[in-house]
């Protein structure tokens, strides 16, 4: 079953500050070649567009990095190039990340005229202190001004994103958080536990012994906490760190979950494209260079073998809550989900960690606590 791809990612890897916690490709905007990398971005999907079709495609995420550390000359150049690119009437979802202190009117604006119909904002908590101890600059009241901003520009599916696990960060102020966050009243919250990453300043601390995360579980209290006050807010939890209103899921980021293919543009994005992932060049001279040498930029190629899909439809659609289906699973493969995953499906459903409903497999309660746990049992278990 070849399913071309629906999704277009494009990576803007400028930021105004540089979180503590953040593994993803970035760089301090000041001094940086910015229009150079736009330039060399277009020169990208241009060819890449000559390479693969992208008559499917219907959904667009610009992620970061901050989109919005450009200048708002640099996200309207970056808008047409997309225009340019893309058929825009059969664009379904397009979001792009933004930060509560540079959504500025004239951004909002350029946004809405482009056809953004969707805004992940990057709040990460409601408790100013932690703000600090987390390298963000904004305040809460910055953050209610872009949401009535946002509004004002008649944007009607705003997400954001919060943290919780941080260093020194009690149940009682993820608590607050999240009654904060759910007064908003607003279409979707992506809620992810703090993983600290290499290359970051968190990471670079905890080595040294300085950083005081709270423990596993108290850690896991603050999850069962994050998914009984979303549900009580009417809030339905598709994803293991994903909640929406109805019909507000994010859908390009079930293109991932789902393991189908997707387009990724700008240095260091990842795609996976006619069965190969690649991952492009990071740096960000090197990138450009590459590009204007009339060169694909990336750094890696992987052709995915059909057992590595085969893992990948399970350690990937095992994050949605609905599950894996059977059905899909055998469309896909033409094997049948118990004759490749049998085994450690049973072995998951004894320890309560998976279930079964309607021709799905899916986390239990339980399982959603222990995921990491459950997607490693079905890895490199096939005999190839």
């Amino acid at each position: 079953m070849k399913i071309l791809p629906r999704s277009v990612y494009i990576h803007i890897p400028f930021c105004e500050q540089i979180c503590h916690y953040c593994d993803f490709n970035k760089f301090y905007i000041q001094y940086q070649p910015v229009d150079e990398y736009l330039s060399a971005l277009e020169k990208e999907m241009e060819s890449s567009f000559q390479r693969y079709s992208n008559e499917h495609v219907e959904n667009i995420f610009i992620g970061g990095g901050t989109p919005t550390a450009l200048t708002t000359k640099q996200v309207d150049r970056l808008m047409n190039i997309i225009h340019k690119m893309l058929d825009m009437r059969q664009i379904k979802e397009f979001t792009v990340e933004a930060n509560p202190d540079n959504l500025t009117n004239d951004k909002l604006s350029v946004l809405k005229n482009a056809q953004v119909n969707r805004l992940s904002i990057g709040v990460q908590t409601f408790h100013e202190d932690l703000l600090k101890k987390i390298g963000r600059t904004h305040t809460n009241e910055v953050v209610l001004t872009a949401l009535r901003k946002a509004r004002e520009f008649n944007f009607q599916n705003i997400s954001i994103d919060l943290i919780y696990g941080l260093p020194g960060q009690s149940i009682e102020d993820f608590k607050e958080t999240l009654e904060i966050a759910l007064s908003l009243d607003l279409q979707h919250y992506s809620t992810y536990s703090l993983i600290v990453e290499p290359k970051t300043v968190f990471y670079n601390l905890w080595r040294k012994g300085k950083l005081s995360l709270p423990p596993q579980d108290e850690e896991a209290k603050m999850y069962e906490l994050l998914i009984e006050k979303m549900e009580l807010k009417g809030l339905s939890q598709y994803e293991i760190s994903n909640f929406a209103k109805k019909g507000f899921e994010s859908k390009h980021n079930i293109t991932y979950w789902d393991n189908e293919e997707y387009f990724g543009f700008g240095a260091g994005a990842h795609s996976y494209v006619n069965g190969v992932r690649r991952v492009n060049i990071g740096v960000l001279k090197k990138y450009i260079s590459t590009i204007n040498e009339h060169q694909f930029p990336y750094l890696s190629e992987h052709t995915v073998t059909k057992v590595e899909k085969m893992e990948e439809e399970m350690f990937l659609g095992l994050r949605k809550i609905k599950g894996v289906s059977k059905e899909r699973f055998h469309e896909k493969f033409s094997l049948s989900l118990e004759d490749v995953f049998g085994k450690q499906i049973d072995e998951q459903k004894k320890k309560g960690l998976l279930a079964e409903n309607g021709g799905y497999i899916y986390l239990t309660h339980k399982g959603k606590l222990l995921g990491n746990e459950v997607f490693q049992s079905f890895l490199q278990v096939l005999d190839n």
